[in-house]
């Protein structure tokens, strides 16, 4: 992957990142597809995640949300970390990481002296309805795309950074209460939005 350096200043990358677009983010082909509009249909765009009506009450979730982790390096296996070598985890200069004040995590995987090149994956939690609303608002508004794999719905978009010839992107993935939110410019190790969810649910 290229990684302009045409300035030595620490941009607010965070604002302009998760993984897509590259094979990481790009939809397994043995995933199933949440149904989308016919090919035909002018506007292009999926259909809702699932289908709710105003007053709808979300169903409760069969599965016991699962810990949010604590250890950003420990996400991701030995292949993505050796994709994301020279890359720092957590520098200061891109603001607070790691546990937050409200438990959430925030990895972020950036070198200061790049102008882009970034990759930042925060979990939370989030329950069902509102988790819902908010894939479904990226579907209608952004037009991102989701499928139903690893037992969670994972939504994604990438598209060209306004400022350097790389691709950004952004990926979400929720299950059982928890939300995997991933926004990233030029950096999109392959596997690893895979390896942030097996060492979730499968350690």
């Amino acid at each position: 992957m290229m990684r302009p350096r045409t300035r030595r200043t620490a941009l607010a990358v965070v604002s302009v990142l998760t993984v897509a677009g590259l094979v990481a983010c790009a939809p397994d082909p043995a995933e199933t597809p949440v149904p989308t509009v016919s090919e035909k249909d002018v506007t292009g765009l999926p259909s809702p995640v699932e289908s709710m009506t105003p007053d709808a009450t979300p169903s409760p979730t069969a599965e016991t949300a699962a810990e949010i982790p604590t250890d950003c390096l420990a996400l991701v296996d030995e292949d993505v970390q050796a994709q994301l070598y020279g890359i720092p985890l957590n520098d200061p200069a891109f603001g607070p990481s790691g546990v937050q004040a409200d438990g959430s995590l925030t990895c972020i995987w950036a070198d200061p002296g790049s102008d882009t090149t970034s990759l930042v994956t925060t979990i939370e939690r989030i329950s069902r309805g509102p988790a819902l609303d908010q894939l479904n608002t990226l579907v209608e508004d952004e037009g991102f795309t989701c499928y139903t794999p690893d037992g969670g719905t994972r939504c994604e978009k990438t598209w060209q950074n306004p400022d350097y010839p790389v691709t950004d992107g952004r990926t979400l993935f929720w299950r059982a209460d928890l939300m995997i939110d991933t926004r990233y410019s030029n950096l999109a190790p392959d596997g690893y939005t895979a390896s942030v969810i097996a060492a979730i649910w499968e350690d």
